[in-house]
């Protein structure tokens, strides 16, 4: 069994709010004048970061299925003279970096992991297996305009931020990935579901793929 101490959770949820509305209810969590350029996703995961001061020590890993939706969708409308800055930001790991290089973190690892239904069990399974003494495992959506309607985007626009600690101390809870049975019936968890289960503080014990069971308890 895999397993780690969940020290701090931060969450941002958007919803359906309008990318504007968010720069605007955001922006004093950031330097002054610096938001300007930042994607939705990056001010909501940039938001649930801040409080984590992330450090030299801790390895990050960051869990999104469609990432800078709204940013992709205004790249591919720029052709055909294609924005180098719109393309930029519109790369999956984009939002991390952003609040990287914005507050001039340096970290000992970064993983960026993708998916669809699987998505959360397999960005916890690489989570689990490093060995820094603090894992911030974090990761949202931005909700899509057009790609929305296509079916190739999130309804809704969200951010988590897990600090993973191999110790218990003052800790909010816990968080495991056990071996399951290959031939169990399993129930995928996506992201949206996950970042509920965060928010509501719920405890869960459920097989999310073929060969794992996660287990989230809370003190």
């Amino acid at each position: 069994m895999l397993e780690r101490w969940i020290t701090a959770l931060h969450l941002e949820d958007a919803a359906t709010e309008d990318a504007l509305a968010t720069r605007e209810r955001l922006k004093d969590h950031f330097p002054k004048n610096s938001t300007r350029r930042m994607t939705q996703l990056g001010l909501c995961l940039g938001t649930t970061l801040a409080p984590l001061q992330l450090c030299e020590s801790d390895t990050v890993v960051y869990a999104s299925t469609y990432a800078e939706t709204r940013t992709l969708e205004g790249y591919l409308d720029s052709f055909p003279n294609p924005s180098p800055t719109l393309f930029q930001t519109s790369i999956h790991p984009s939002a991390v970096q952003q609040n990287l290089i914005l507050r001039q973190h340096a970290v000992r690892q970064f993983f960026p992991v993708t998916g669809d239904l699987d998505l959360p069990a397999r960005a916890l399974l690489v989570a689990l297996l490093c060995d820094a003494p603090r894992v911030v495992l974090c990761g949202g959506e931005e909700r899509g305009g057009w790609l929305l309607e296509k079916g190739r985007a999130s309804d809704r626009t969200f951010a988590y931020a897990l600090a993973l600690s191999t110790s218990s101390t003052d800790a909010l809870g816990r968080i495991a990935l056990e071996t399951a049975p290959p031939a169990g019936t399993s129930h995928p968890l996506p992201q949206a579901a996950f970042f509920d289960l965060l928010q509501a503080r719920r405890p869960f014990n459920s097989v999310v793929s073929e060969t794992r069971r996660l287990r989230i308890d809370w003190s």
